[in-house]
């Protein structure tokens, strides 16, 4: 068992300390534009879900579609960063 635990710490040391390098001049494992992209959309989802369920009482199927809408911009235009930086990476290599 004290095998596996120094394991998950080792492990949860090695993830943090790559996000301290994000922040820095150092080299990391984690591009910083892709988690602070990923973060926002979390967020962004979160509030989406909250206006949703705060909301689904009054909403009409006009205001259900616009929601729909959003919601699928967002994840399209998530889709259309990653695949574009994706070009780039391909392009420079």
């Amino acid at each position: 068992m004290e095998k596996k635990s120094n394991t998950i710490f080792a492990k949860l040391k090695w993830f943090f300390t790559e996000l301290m390098k994000m922040y820095s001049s150092e080299d990391s494992y984690f591009s910083k534009k892709r988690v602070e992209s990923g973060v926002a959309f979390v967020i962004s989802q979160w509030g989406m879900i909250w206006f949703l369920i705060k909301k689904i009482d009054v909403l009409t199927a006009s205001d259900m579609l616009i929601w729909a809408g959003i919601e699928f911009a967002v994840a399209g235009y998530m889709v259309n960063q990653i695949q574009k930086e994706k070009k780039t990476e391909d392009t420079t290599n």
